[in-house]
C-alpha cells in the first residue's frame, strides 16, 4: 500500500464532499473484488487498491456503464489525488470509462458549477499536504490506463460468478 495513502488516512479529513465516503461500514456488493484495500465509497462505487497491482487505484461499480464492474483509474494514489484535484471529486474520474471526451468535458463543467465550500477546502488541503498539481489531461490519462488493462489478477467471490452466469 502507498505511503501517500497512509498519510491521507492520517490526515483524518472528512472527504465525503470529494466522493470518498468512509468505508467503515462497508457493504460487500457482489462485484467488489475479494483482494482489495478500500480507499473510499461514493454510494455503491468502491475506490480501492487490489492485491497484485502494486499501487494502482480502481473503481468497482455494481451499476457500471461499461463491460466490466472493476476498472483501473490511476497508476498510483498520488495520481488518483491529482485526478481528483483536476476534476473536483472522484465522480468524474470514475465515469471516464464510458464517456466521450465531449461528454466528459460537459460533466466536468457541470461539476465545477456545483462545487461546495467544503469541497474546495478539502481539495486545498490535499493540494497543500501532498504538494500536488491537478492532472493536466484526466480523460486521456484514465483512458490510457484502461485501454489494454489485464484484469486477470482480480479475485472475485462465488456470488460474482453466479450473478454473471460465468465459469470460474
Amino acid at each position: 500500500m502507498s505511503e501517500s495513502f497512509e498519510k491521507f488516512k492520517a490526515l483524518k479529513i472528512k472527504t465525503d464532499s470529494i466522493g470518498l465516503e468512509s468505508t467503515e461500514n462497508l457493504y460487500q456488493y457482489w462485484c467488489y473484488p475479494v483482494n482489495t484495500t478500500p480507499i473510499g465509497l461514493e454510494g455503491c462505487i468502491l475506490y480501492c487498491f487490489i492485491d497484485g497491482y502494486d499501487e494502482m487505484v480502481f473503481a468497482s461499480n455494481p451499476e457500471t456503464c461499461v463491460d466490466t464492474n472493476v476498472y483501473p483509474l490511476s497508476k498510483n494514489f498520488d495520481d488518483f489525488l491529482r485526478l481528483i484535484l483536476a476534476c473536483g471529486s472522484a465522480n468524474p474520474v470514475e465515469q471516464i470509462g464510458w464517456m466521450t471526451k465531449e461528454k466528459f468535458d460537459e460533466h466536468l463543467f457541470n461539476e465545477s458549477q456545483s462545487q461546495t465550500e467544503e469541497q474546495r477546502k478539502v481539495l486545498q488541503i490535499i493540494k497543500e499536504e501532498f504538494n500536488l498539481l491537478p492532472m493536466e489531461d484526466p480523460f486521456s490519462y484514465v483512458k490510457g490506463i484502461q485501454k489494454d488493462f489485464d484484469g486477470s489478477k482480480i479475485e472475485y467471490s462465488d456470488e460474482y460468478y453466479e450473478i454473471l452466469g460465468i465459469e470460474r
